[in-house]
């Protein structure tokens, strides 16, 4: 009677967690995808062989959270950082430009620019020297005058940058070309060093950190472009190449395409030029 019991006891047991575990097996979704890309006036080629990453959140916005933990310079802490003089820091504050070697930064400079900023004044000075623009004041005051005689020094200066002040706003163009006296003193090939390095730690971290924090699987596409993954909770998901490109004659690409999954069905996307994030033919 005890071992009926007993038996009886572990039927229920096993029937309880069949029926527990039944529900679970069935609680997950499948994904089936197809990557092909289709180069500039050719066939559809298959992705063959490339690593896909299903993640929990879209790759764009974990390259912006990635850029939140390593933001931009500062625009105003940079032009202090410069090794210039304060008074081109301040009309670089005032001005929405790094590239004073740009052709069009003549048409930033105002005359009173060219008198009060050293660097301005120098690269006029240097653009119109050699006796080519006739009627150019000469400055009359030596840096020895100034030990020697400094109120007379003074005086000269001041006299000179009237004369100069004059000039400039009646002969505008003496100011064009000014651009090529200031390379040495340019500030955007630092700001621009600056903004590469950042995108470049920004490469190096957002895969690290999609991989690390909102990876759900990892899966390569066979010969023929396809891929599968099963067992996936029900839920929103992102199929994406991360920073890698997809290449196919003359185009490379990237996806990260969303794809939701539902309890006991397959989910198929087909990835395509059209679902791309970005598309670059060799092309010009």
């Amino acid at each position: 009677m005890r071992k009926t019991a007993l038996y009886n006891c572990n039927l229920l047991l096993w029937a309880f967690l069949f029926v527990s575990v039944a529900p679970a097996q069935t609680a997950t979704g499948s994904l089936e995808f197809t990557a092909r890309i289709t180069p500039t006036a050719a066939r559809p080629e298959p992705v063959r062989q490339f690593t896909f990453y299903l993640l929990t959140r879209s790759y764009a916005e974990i390259v912006k959270e990635a850029e939140e933990k390593d933001p931009a310079p500062a625009r105003d802490a940079f032009i202090d950082s410069l090794t210039v003089s304060p008074e081109l820091r301040t009309w670089l504050k005032g001005h929405d430009t790094f590239d004073l070697a740009s052709p069009d930064v003549d048409k930033l400079l105002s005359p009173d620019d060219i008198l009060h900023v050293p660097e301005f004044l120098l690269a006029y000075q240097r653009n119109n020297s050699g006796g080519v623009t006739s009627g150019l004041p000469k400055p009359k005051y030596t840096d020895t005058m100034r030990a020697e005689h400094p109120e007379k020094y003074e005086k000269l200066k001041q006299d000179y940058m009237t004369a100069l002040l004059k000039f400039v706003r009646a002969h505008p163009e003496t100011v064009s070309g000014v651009e090529l006296e200031l390379d040495g003193v340019n500030p955007q090939r630092k700001w621009d060093a600056l903004q590469s390095a950042r995108r470049k730690r920004i490469q190096r971290t957002a895969p690290d950190l999609a991989q690390l924090k909102f990876l759900a699987a990892k899966v390569d596409t066979d010969l023929e472009g396809h891929a599968s993954v099963s067992s996936l909770a029900p839920g929103d998901y992102w199929i994406s190449s991360l920073n890698l490109d997809a290449n196919a004659g003359d185009m490379r690409v990237h996806w990260d395409v969303p794809v939701k999954i539902e309890a006991g069905r397959a989910a198929r996307v087909e990835l395509s030029n059209l679902n791309t994030t970005e598309g670059i033919s060799s092309n010009p």
